[in-house]
């Protein structure tokens, strides 16, 4: 996170480990200070915490008339899973479906202070998850737990809408740039999946498998240069193996491999 975030111009807001807030203005690095904590475990401080850093960073640079980008990474959906009591209905510590609710709980809020401020109208959320639980799984790839959330919230016109086309995280900001109908040249590896052109796939990676899905069809290359190809079936979450597909193997190496090579070599600047 250090490599990313100083790589790329942020200030970095934190108290040494978890709960992250970075602003892309400069690159420098500050402490949360004890009086703006009420809560914290091993990750680092609670949900309601970090996004009450946020909205008054946010305050400083709307006061001081600067734009403002901020990256907000939450913590409290991991273990112990623990968070300010009396927040919600399950007790803190207790599993997951606390922690979870306990992060909706924290967001609401957030939007509710939000909203009161002179900068909300001219200010777009985008709210994504990493993955989504125990995503190791049982099979090779567990294709249900790499279908996140992701939601993009106040933009200046255009009616609600879901989106439902086979995509991945690197299509995010493409997609939220061509929404907010901007002309602009970029390095990004993803697409506008509202682009004409735009072909569903998803990407999907592991510590050691990484992955290219299109519809049910899924592609895994693995250690040792092995490789394996599948339907995957909703309906219970399985994969059955398939014959080897050579084009839709060659496919998934380019993707891959070209994303290594222009980082290697520094082409991505």
């Amino acid at each position: 996170m250090n490599a990313y975030f100083g790589g790329n111009g942020f200030t970095i807001y934190d108290r040494g480990r978890g709960s992250v807030l970075s602003d892309a203005i400069k690159t420098t690095r500050h402490n949360i200070e004890d009086r703006e904590v009420t809560f914290e475990n091993a990750w680092g401080i609670c949900d309601e915490d970090i996004f009450a850093k946020m909205l008054k960073v946010a305050d400083a640079h709307y006061k001081n008339n600067q734009p403002f980008f901020n990256f907000v990474m939450t913590t409290s959906n991991h273990k112990p899973y623990t968070y300010p009591d009396g927040t919600v209905d399950i007790p803190s510590g207790t599993g997951r479906e606390g922690a979870v609710k306990y992060t909706d709980y924290a967001i609401q809020k957030l939007f509710e202070k939000a909203k009161s401020k002179p900068w909300f109208k001219n200010t777009v959320f985008i709210i994504i998850a990493d993955h989504c639980a125990s995503s190791a799984g049982k099979d090779e790839i567990d294709v249900a737990n790499y279908h996140i959330p992701a939601f993009i919230v106040n933009l200046p016109s255009g009616d609600n809408q879901k989106v439902k086309k086979q995509c991945s995280q690197i299509d995010l900001f493409p997609t939220f740039f061509s929404l907010l109908h901007w002309n602009y040249d970029s390095d990004f590896f993803g697409k506008d999946i509202f682009d004409a052109h735009f072909e569903e796939r998803s990407l999907v990676g592991t510590y050691r498998k990484l992955v290219l899905m299109k519809k049910e069809k899924v592609m895994i290359l693995s250690d040792q240069k092995k490789q394996a190809f599948y339907s995957w079936n909703k309906t219970d979450n399985s994969l059955k193996p398939l014959p080897m597909n050579k084009s839709f193997l060659d496919e998934t190496i380019s993707w891959y491999q070209s994303a290594d090579y222009l980082f290697t070599n520094n082409l991505l600047k």
